[in-house]
């Protein structure tokens, strides 16, 4: 291709120095019509007069043809070069920047693999209050407060661990009974969801298990609380000897059967609890 081409400008070459060259007579017809030697069997050289005219027209509408697809695949390559820059650029700031975050409860770190984003207590309402929140929350070690006030309202109290022997989950020191509460929040990264699986201490296939632990919540009280999942290897707060002051209470849950079908749960068994992402 590339020597049909090559022959094929040495023949254009010739033809337009033929006609910029030529002279025939003054007609301005001459200009479009060039004399070439013709040499025959019999080596007398002759001469022929040809009308480059379409030619040349040819000739025009081939190199736009070209230098066209010339412009549109180089445009198109650009194209598909700046795409798949601005993909990888969107990968790799979606990868930075996509997560999840969970709440660790019982325990000060976070796992192995996810980042710390800070570390507290539990806290939450109070067990005999009637109204206030509903959740156990993870209240920072470095506060920002307000104001105090003098008026009446809904406080936040801090939590404590109420495993007194009938209520010790399995592997868990009877010191923690009475002690405060800690948590952290913690975020994984290139995470796009995170559940917390009730009645498992592994996670199902294709999930990850940031940790396990035990389905905890209040017990008979005024105040409702939502069930957390506290870590299995929990530890107190601190060495505090302020113990007994109550707040909002951690105690383990147990299965009842009836409604609960057993199997597959036991009635009266511990329940236990996974934290999953994926």
């Amino acid at each position: 291709m590339c020597k049909c081409l090559h022959v094929l400008w040495c023949f254009l070459a010739i033809v337009c120095v033929s006609v910029w060259t030529n002279s025939c007579s003054e007609d301005a017809a001459c200009d479009d019509v060039v004399t070439m030697p013709l040499v025959d069997n019999l080596g007398a050289t002759l001469k022929a007069d040809i009308d480059v005219k379409n030619l040349n027209k040819h000739l025009k509408t081939f190199i736009e043809q070209e230098m066209k697809k010339v412009f549109e695949e180089t445009a198109n390559n650009v194209k598909t070069l700046v795409e798949k820059e601005i993909d990888e650029l969107n990968t790799t700031v979606q990868e930075k920047q996509s997560g999840v975050t969970y709440i660790r409860w019982g325990r000060k770190d976070c796992p192995s693999g996810a980042e710390l984003v800070y570390t507290g207590q539990a806290g939450g309402n109070h067990y005999s209050n009637k109204g206030g929140g509903v959740n156990y929350l993870c209240l920072p070690n470095d506060p920002e407060n307000g104001e105090q006030q003098s008026y009446s309202n809904d406080q936040i109290y801090g939590s404590e661990y109420e495993i007194s022997y009938a209520h010790t989950p399995t592997g868990w020191p009877g010191s923690l009974h009475n002690t405060e509460v800690p948590c952290s929040v913690c975020f994984q990264k290139h995470k796009s969801a995170m559940i917390m699986v009730p009645g498992r201490k592994t996670c199902y296939s294709g999930w990850n298990t940031e940790y396990h632990g035990y389905l905890m919540s209040d017990q008979n009280h005024q105040a409702k609380i939502d069930y957390a999942c506290v870590d299995s290897n929990a530890e107190p707060l601190d060495n505090s000897n302020d113990m007994n002051e109550d707040g909002a209470l951690f105690y383990t849950v147990r299965a009842k059967c009836g409604s609960l079908k057993c199997p597959p749960y036991t009635n009266g068994a511990t329940v236990l609890c996974a934290v999953c992402t994926k």
